[in-house]
């Protein structure tokens, strides 16, 4: 299935609910469609093989994607939080491309060679005049829907390509067509160049769900723009929630009509879930679980385990509030070692997954095999009852003495600390050792050193605690949750 269908399915059948926007003032499903029709029409007579799309969340991203789809031509949104160099650099990859660049970005993204620079003001202008004048532009490439540059937390972004039918596939088996209610509205407040923003247009519109959208997320302004909106659903990462969880307990409010809520793209510490669960009773919590490479979320910690792991005085079922669930019924997933053999429950190694959503593919380079598997460099295990455990990016572990030692397993210990606020754990050059373990902490009180290392010889064998130890302000996210482990080692050396 193509993504263009999903947006025509959602306008035949829906047409004057919202689609984005305010309940008041927004753009419905029916003209959602005539723009985005209009808007390929507008762009087909303008050179460019590729969409670029430099701006942030707002009206003119989803006429964008379902243009591109249109078109038949990939669509690419950038990350304009990067520096104008990098920016530029990464726009000059998308040539032969149509950039559409909201208008105060304009100014940064110089005149470059087979780049078409369109303001977002003249794009979305355009699409409206012609909503509803009948366009067949020339299709380029009728497969591919998505390139999306990787974040390039260890190294140059890689360029992942998404074709129309893993997207589709995710959608589908995500979502019941047109299942959403007339008062569902969910808030967006991940950035168009992140895949989770990508699949919560698709989703959104498949469902037949209104979306809201926060062009740049600041805790206030979510918390004011959920309850104005009365919102019902969202998406966000683990540094925001912890942020919103502080206004809603400054200001006493609870958000009544918030019925879900997930969050993903970096690890939950376990006292901010903990705390949501105690504060937002009434809403259900899910941990998503997904790679650009797979289109999406490929495991999810549903509500009811969230639940059942709170309520439970069993260990073992308490500690599921630190995984990310089981995988989709349509995911197969397995725990690989070194020799590419399956691992049992309980043994840690590599995530391999494959699905008809799965594409493990790059502009440059396929990464899935003959069978289907694509290796995620994601390491972990599996418990008995199959709930995923992710214990960070292989190419973070740390190899001390020839033994692996996992930096989210002391962090995990050292977060637990009533004095920790925040943390990070890698590995350093070493002489003797190979590497040493470094902590990074982000301190809420006075902890020393000594009680630190007492802390985590108490619950972990003497080789996983930390050498050397940092304390600093905060921590380096981007701005989808992960943490920029990268940056601390230059840092450190």
């Amino acid at each position: 299935m193509h993504t263009a269908l999903l947006l025509d399915m959602a306008a035949d059948a829906l047409g004057e609910r919202i689609a984005f926007g305010g309940q008041a003032d927004g753009v419905s499903f029916a003209e959602l469609g005539a723009r985005a029709r209009g808007a390929a029409g507008w762009l087909s007579q303008r050179a460019g093989e590729t969409i670029a799309f430099v701006g942030v969340n707002g009206p003119a991203m989803p006429i964008a994607l379902f243009a591109s789809g249109l078109m038949e031509r990939p669509f690419t949104p950038m990350n304009y939080r990067l520096s104008d160099a990098e920016l530029a650099r990464l726009i000059a990859r998308t040539a032969p491309s149509i950039a559409i660049i909201d208008d105060d970005m304009m100014a940064r993204v110089p005149d470059i060679d087979g780049v078409v620079k369109v303001s977002t003001s003249a794009f979305e202008a355009a699409a409206q005049d012609h909503a509803h004048q009948a366009a067949s532009p020339e299709p380029i490439d009728p497969d591919v829907a998505i390139r999306l540059f990787t974040s390039g937390t260890t190294g140059d972004p890689k360029v992942a390509l998404l074709r129309h039918r893993h997207l589709a596939a995710y959608v589908i088996n995500a979502v019941d067509f047109a299942a959403a209610e007339d008062d569902e509205a969910a808030l967006v407040s991940v950035p168009p160049y992140h895949i989770a923003g990508i699949s919560a247009v698709l989703t959104g519109v498949y469902a037949g769900r209104r979306t809201v959208y926060l062009p740049a997320f600041a805790p206030e302004a979510w918390v004011e723009t959920a309850a104005r909106e009365r919102v019902t659903q969202a998406l966000v990462v683990p540094t925001m929630l912890g942020r919103i969880l502080d206004v809603l307990e400054q200001r006493g409010q609870t958000l009544p009509a918030l019925r879900a809520l997930a969050y993903g793209g970096g690890r939950m510490p376990l006292p901010v879930i903990e705390r949501a669960l105690r504060l937002l009773p009434h809403v259900n919590f899910a941990n998503a679980y997904g790679l650009t490479e797979t289109s999406s979320t490929i495991s999810v910690l549903t509500p009811d385990d969230h639940r059942e792991a709170i309520a439970s005085s069993d260990e073992t079922v308490r500690r599921r509030l630190g995984s990310v669930g089981r995988p989709l019924p349509t995911i197969n997933l397995e725990i690989r070692g070194p020799d590419g053999k399956v691992l049992p429950a309980g043994q840690h190694g590599e995530v391999y997954v494959s699905g008809e959503q799965v594409a493990g593919e790059y502009l440059s380079h396929k990464v899935i095999d003959d069978d289907g598997w694509f290796a995620t460099n994601d390491g972990g295990y599996l418990d008995h009852e199959g709930y995923l455990f992710i214990e960070g990016r292989l190419d973070d572990v740390i190899v001390r003495g020839g033994e692996n030692i996992s930096p989210g397993e002391i962090e995990d210990v050292l977060r637990a600390h009533p004095e920790v606020l925040d943390v990070a754990v890698l590995g350093l050059p070493d002489e003797q050792w190979g590497e040493q373990v470094a902590a990074i902490i982000v301190p809420r009180g006075s902890p020393s050193q000594a009680a630190l290392s007492e802390w985590v010889q108490a619950r972990l064998r003497s080789v996983k605690t930390p050498q050397t130890w940092v304390f600093r302000e905060s921590l380096p996210y981007n701005e989808t949750g992960k943490l920029l482990r990268r940056v601390l080692r230059a840092e450190l050396g």
